[in-house]
């Protein structure tokens, strides 16, 4: 039996598409070869290090409220014009890390808290306020503590976090996943370190080495790209092809009236 020519030449044109389909499923999946059984000692537990610009609620309490007041910003409110009524809740004043780790704390003067975790952080405050109060209770949150996610994801933006500890699973998902069109076997991690270098990390989620990486909890201010694969890139270029083309015929086609105008008018 004889096959139709035209039949054939669609089979020729769509074999590369379904080829490149299934190579494409194959990089799709996060940690290929996983099994159900393995047992991966997962990454250390993680706690925020305190950086520049980091924004504090710090809070000291103990037995005598009176007694603590003066180791404690003054609490904020703000009313609404013309009303007796409250914008929000008042609350504590945060403290402004600034570019050398310190922030300015009651009674205290400069503390240095750049680079410590917070749990360093609340122990170094105890022993300083253990001169001045008896066994007073320091409680402490970020309140600027934020993640990027860019690229190939399918809602890019800056994410606040609440409770200080998000894996690098959480980062995508608040984004909405990658894209299919997102190269999973380099995400790039852009990390400020303390002192203000950067460091640039490439990630392989296809691998089952993240879940044991130190890059598997982000930390505050950490920027994730995920970038494009092949296929979004030369969908990118055959795009341009076509403005380039469109532009380059429209101009001929001007060129084309003006010179038949030129011509009509001798």
């Amino acid at each position: 039996m004889k096959i139709n020519k035209k039949i054939f030449v669609y089979i020729l044109l769509a074999l590369p598409l379904l080829l490149g389909s299934c190579s494409m499923h194959k990089h799709i999946p996060y940690f290929k070869g996983l099994e159900s059984t393995d047992s991966i000692i997962g990454a250390t537990q993680h706690e925020a290090r305190i950086c520049p610009d980091d924004m504090l609620s710090i809070t000291v309490s103990g037995i005598d409220p009176e007694v603590v007041a003066p180791f404690n910003l003054p609490v904020v409110a703000y009313m609404s014009p013309n009303s007796d009524k409250l914008y929000q809740t008042p609350t504590f004043q945060p403290y402004l890390v600034d570019i050398d780790g310190n922030i300015n704390f009651p009674i205290l003067g400069k503390v240095k808290v750049g680079g410590l975790k917070k749990s360093e952080a609340i122990a170094h405050l105890k022993s300083l306020l253990d001169v001045y109060l008896k066994d007073p209770i320091i409680t402490m949150q970020f309140m600027n503590y934020k993640i990027t996610v860019l690229g190939e994801v399918a809602r890019p933006g800056s994410y606040t976090i609440s409770n200080e500890r998000i894996t690098l699973m959480e980062a995508l998902g608040l984004a909405g996943d990658m894209t299919v069109f997102g190269r999973r076997d380099n995400v790039l991690l852009i990390r400020e370190n303390t002192g203000g270098s950067k460091a640039f990390v490439r990630i392989n989620l296809n691998s089952t080495d993240l879940l044991s990486s130190p890059y598997y909890y982000l930390q505050q201010n950490d920027v994730l790209y995920v970038e494009p694969n092949k296929t979004r890139l030369s969908a990118a270029a055959s795009v341009n092809v076509s403005l380039y083309l469109s532009a380059i015929s429209t101009l001929a086609s001007m060129v084309t009236v003006i010179v038949a105008i030129v011509n009509s008018n001798k």
